[in-house]
């Protein structure tokens, strides 16, 4: 199949409700784990165009590339020192274009991370901004305040960053005084823009239409529900078990302000001056999915992360809850759902949806986290819990590796880890590394086929080996045949664009829908149960003859 870039804008006059996005598979790549052309341990934007037709056969829709634009990588490319260039780790912008037209010539669409809530400290206004006074424009790109206290010694709230300890760092003037104090959600290598700015906005605007000119087809946006502050920055304290992303309180003075609406719908214009359903997804951590939704009105962002999909438990009666008030809250607001279950922030869901303890989003799990996963339960709940996914309406996101059925890696060692969460927490939290480490590809080759030298930024286990791609691509039992089936059979019969309605004769530990003349049956109890006539058309597991066994998903074809 060949695919050039005509034909992928051929879709200009999608009509509403038929636009790319609102079905689409999406494939998410953490450039640095992917592939590694060069062979200097980090993956690259070359080792991501050596794996397109690997892609092309896994059977999704689009890409969508965590930051790969010019950074130190303090937060492994999430301060972006440069909107407009490629990191050299990651290659060259001739790299990047020879990516997005090999993708576009195989059907697959591209989307960009872009980081609009921080900058990284060597972002060239965040240098102007040191090097001026109080006050001055330079600054004013910037949250910048004036400490409390008799010599403006304490911070100017009590807010605490996400990655731990305060979310407020001092500067020293340039005539060597101790100065004003900056704002950084994140690590204090990220400080926040202000986006009251009206040069902020332009600068951003601008940033859009600097990729969307090379060709992208979209924009994932970090921290979409940030950029706003509540006026007066009050103080806040979360409650304690609120977990990284500050809790669920409505009120959270950094997180869903009103004003960060009117950012999105300017967005949204500049997308809409495009040809070929350009798309924005909204990375939104918020209370509820009704909140949620309103990032989606039909003049702001085309879709948002379902993290309230991801972050429901293991049970019957949470999942069918979670799909029906899903579906009709952004339904209500004319745009598909998504659904997500892994991603470069999480415990990967092989590892998660067996774990016995509590686990806060950005905690990770360690050596020492209470509750860890049984792996063989972990893999075959994943594997469930997958396949009862790719059968909804909506759009769904994949997290490189899940189609290998990768765990979360726990034996990190301490001086391995890389995750700003570990340092700045002193250790308390593990962060997100172990969800990081580099795919396989090949179970006999150096770093398991990542690369052709075996360094790897961090180090692989040893089970890797029989997880890699080359060896599950025959197998008909592994998890990669399982995606790939899955895959073809949501394409084929178009579920992304279907509707379900509840199939009823089961319990309350089964849930059990039909959609497009699909049955879709998961079993989470304990008891196998009986499966009703019907042509089986994938299983996520073994079946006991007629009997669905526990942890099993089933797609039946029926009359």
């Amino acid at each position: 199949m060949t695919f050039t870039q005509e034909d992928a804008r051929a879709d200009l006059a999608s009509a509403p409700g038929s636009e790319w996005w609102r079905t689409a598979v999406i494939y998410q790549i953490y450039p640095r784990s992917f592939a590694d052309a060069s062979g200097d341990g980090l993956g690259d934007l070359p080792g991501v165009t050596a794996h397109l037709d690997d892609l092309q056969t896994l059977g999704v829709d689009a890409i969508w590339l965590s930051p790969f634009q010019t950074s130190p990588q303090k937060d492994a490319g999430y301060d972006v020192a440069d909107y407009r260039d490629v990191d050299p780790i990651f290659g060259t912008l001739a790299d990047f274009d020879e990516m997005l037209s090999g993708a576009h010539e195989r059907g697959i669409r591209v989307i960009v991370d872009l980081v609009p809530n921080h900058s990284s400290d060597q972002h060239v206004w965040f240098q102007e901004a040191l090097k001026a006074a109080p006050g001055s424009p330079e600054r004013a790109r910037y949250i910048f305040r004036d400490g409390k206290g008799e010599n403006g010694e304490l911070p100017p709230n009590n807010w605490e960053s996400v990655f731990g300890g305060g979310m407020w760092k001092r500067v020293t003037e340039a005539d060597g005084t101790p100065g004003q104090w900056y704002l950084h959600i994140f690590d204090e290598t990220q400080p926040d823009f202000d986006w009251t700015n009206d040069e902020v906005r332009a600068e951003f605007r601008d940033i859009l239409r600097f990729w969307l000119d090379r060709g992208v087809d979209g924009f994932r946006v970090d921290v979409a529900h940030g950029l706003i502050k509540a006026e007066g920055l009050p103080d806040y304290t979360p409650d304690p078990d609120a977990g990284s992303m500050g809790g669920d309180a409505d009120e959270v003075p950094y997180w869903g302000q009103p004003g960060v609406h009117e950012v999105w719908r300017e967005w949204h214009e500049v997308l809409a001056a495009y040809d070929g359903d350009r798309a924005l997804c909204a990375e939104a951590w918020l209370p509820t999915v009704e909140q949620t939704a309103l990032w989606v009105r039909p003049d702001e962002m085309h879709q948002a992360f379902n993290f309230h999909y991801l972050e429901t438990a293991w049970d019957a009666a949470a999942l069918r809850a979670v799909i029906a008030e899903s579906l009709d809250a952004y339904g209500a607001v004319g745009a598909p759902s998504t659904w997500v279950l892994s991603n470069h922030d999480v415990v990967r869901h092989a590892s998660r949806l067996a774990l016995t303890a509590e686990n806060p989003q950005g905690a990770g799990i360690g050596p020492d986290s209470p509750g860890k996963p049984d792996p063989v339960k972990g893999l075959h709940r994943a594997r469930a819990a997958t396949s009862l996914m790719l059968a909804l309406p909506g759009s769904s996101y994949l997290y490189q590796g899940e189609e290998l059925g990768l765990p979360e890696v726990i034996d990190l060692p301490d001086d391995a880890r890389q995750d700003p969460t570990w340092f700045r927490t002193n250790g308390e939290r593990y962060g997100r590394d172990g969800c990081r480490v580099p795919i396989p590809w090949t179970a006999d080759a150096p770093a398991y086929g990542f690369n052709d030298t075996g360094a790897s930024w961090l180090p692989q286990p040893a089970e890797w080996a029989e997880l890699a791609h080359d060896v599950q691509v025959d197998d008909p039992a592994s998890t990669l045949t399982l995606y790939r089936a899955l895959l073809a059979e949501r394409r084929s019969r178009n579920l992304g664009a279907g509707a379900i309605e509840w199939f009823d004769g089961f319990d309350d530990d089964v849930v059990a829908l039909r959609n497009s003349g699909l049955v879709v049956i998961a079993n989470l109890g304990d008891d196998a149960v009986e499966l009703p006539e019907g042509e089986v058309l994938i299983a996520s597991g073994p079946l006991d003859g007629t009997r669905l066994p526990t942890d099993t998903t089933v797609w039946i074809a029926t009359a």
